[in-house]
């Protein structure tokens, strides 16, 4: 009985493994030479006469860096599970924001903010990298997808205010967003988590937001987690429901 456990356990192991050698590390260069560190999953069995859907994936500060790995610890391993690599063969590209820089350069535990005039270095250098990956890649740009947790939730809104006709649709994950924006953002479909004990990124951001979406004429999905803190992302990368919900978005 024993030697069947272990069996399992190490079958399990070596699956979880496998997910995340999927990926592949990869560096961004932009026109001036500024580096950004990145990995992508390509679908199995890449076929460049068909179309595939992208999805953008904002990690959280502690996974800021440059080891080009840690960027990973959240979300990334349910794109690359072999059951969502058949049901949902996509690009994924996650890209790596290096220690003291932000996303998006406001107060993470603020009640409100405003947009800066520029986009952070990082969060303009993975736009960048969307478009850099449609040339690269047979890619349908009809199924861009943005998702983004805690740090990487406040660069899936404001990379969405800037670019309002890129995205298909958005899952930003307990972040925080410029209400003002709501008018540019408010047709496009954003599935909301947060949770309802967050006070680190306070529940209020994701309220706020969805309250200026729907004056504006959107109609966001928003789940709010009772009694959860920060870790949203972990019921909202854990539901087969989110993802089955931004594959069917379509421009």
């Amino acid at each position: 009985m024993h030697s069947k456990w272990a069996i399992l356990v190490l079958f399990v192991l070596a699956v979880a493994a496998r997910s995340a050698d999927d990926y592949e590390p990869r560096v961004y260069k932009d026109a001036g030479g500024k580096e950004l560190p990145y990995q992508i999953l390509k679908p199995k069995n890449y076929d460049a006469k068909i179309k595939y859907p992208l999805v953008l994936l904002l990690h959280g500060a502690g996974e800021r860096g440059n080891d080009n790995k840690k960027q990973l610890a959240h979300g990334a391993k349910t794109f690359s599970s072999p059951a969502n690599m058949d049901k949902y063969p996509c690009f994924v590209i996650a890209p790596q924001c290096p220690n003291n820089v932000k996303w998006v350069e406001v107060d993470w535990g603020g009640l409100a903010h405003t947009t800066p005039v520029e986009p952070s270095a990082p969060l303009r250098m993975a736009g960048e990298l969307v478009a850099a990956m449609q040339k690269e890649f047979s890619i349908d740009a009809k199924r861009l997808y943005v998702c983004g947790l805690s740090m990487g939730g406040f660069g899936t809104w404001d990379i969405l205010s800037r670019s309002p006709d890129t995205f298909a649709a958005a899952m930003p994950i307990c972040g925080g967003a410029d209400e003002a924006k709501a008018p540019l953002i408010a047709k496009i479909p954003l599935l909301i988590y947060h949770g309802g004990n967050d006070t680190v990124v306070k529940t209020i951001r994701s309220r706020n937001i969805v309250e200026a979406l729907k004056k504006a004429g959107g109609d966001p999905k928003y789940v709010e987690l009772p009694g959860v803190g920060h870790d949203a992302w972990s019921k909202a990368f854990s539901d087969p429901a989110s993802l089955e919900w931004m594959f069917a978005q379509k421009k």
